[in-house]
């Protein structure tokens, strides 16, 4: 099933319902096809109309990010669904990390592939999204959220970002929480990345504020204004002071 945003908001959400008899989208009903062969759902009529679940998605997935946005074909359920489709042993894990962090707010921070950079033939370096490096940087992060996120709260920061203390400088004005904090109640379950993204998902959604890398829809709060969607336009890497909002 797709969880982007982009896709799962073209369904309307009202007609989802969740029961000990099943899940339903109105009167189409959900299966689960892993397996499936896709001869067999183009010619038996049970599938014509029921939403699919993992026809295309891995074993080890519950969740799929369709590469292709243009392709509706692929949505299946709403993102506001995604708790309900977690194992129940994630969902647990979820709600016991999300006791101990109390009120909280939580920050997603992609950095790693997304500052894929290179160089042009004039020797400056550009990249697919140019203020992404200077604005997942922790000083920026702070002058960036600090309208949003009131000091000494609680925040969950979730990221795939391997510098051991990247994120400290945020201490000076937060109370900082990461996954690693909660080995006892993660190790036991989680077997897998799926299972580990799957939980922070569940987390950051319970936040009181979340704040991610990029908008997904103009509402949402962000840490840069780069558009996620690839563009294709390599632009100047830019790494200094001068264009932070103040």
């Amino acid at each position: 099933m797709c969880i982007n945003p982009m896709h799962n908001k073209k369904l309307d959400q009202s007609n989802i319902t969740s029961s000990e008899e099943g899940m339903k989208l109105g009167a189409r009903g959900v299966a689960h096809v892993e397996g499936v062969s896709r001869l067999e759902l183009r010619t038996d009529k049970h599938y014509s109309n029921l939403l699919l679940l993992n026809r295309t998605a891995s074993p080890l997935a519950w969740f799929v990010e369709c590469k292709d946005r243009k392709n509706h074909s692929a949505i299946t359920l709403p993102y506001s669904f995604l708790p309900s489709m977690a194992a129940k042993k994630l969902r647990d894990a979820a709600d016991k990390i999300k006791a101990i962090l109390g009120d909280y707010d939580a920050l997603h921070v992609r950095r790693g592939d997304i500052l894929k950079t290179r160089m042009d033939r004039f020797g400056e370096v550009r990249s697919l999204h140019p203020h992404v490096a200077r604005d997942t940087w922790p000083e920026f992060i702070l002058r960036r959220i600090a309208k949003w996120v009131p000091h000494g709260k609680m925040l969950y920061i979730a990221s795939n970002e391997r510098t051991p203390g990247f994120f400290s400088p945020l201490s000076v004005r937060y109370k900082l929480a990461y996954s690693s904090n909660f080995d006892k109640i993660l190790d036991p379950v989680v077997e897998n990345n799926y299972q580990l993204f799957m939980i922070e998902r569940l987390i950051m959604m319970g936040a009181q504020t979340f704040i991610n890398t990029f908008k997904s829809e103009d509402s949402e709060l962000s840490l840069t204004d780069d558009p996620k969607k690839n563009t294709k336009n390599w632009q100047k890497v830019v790494d200094g002071m001068e264009e932070v909002e103040s």
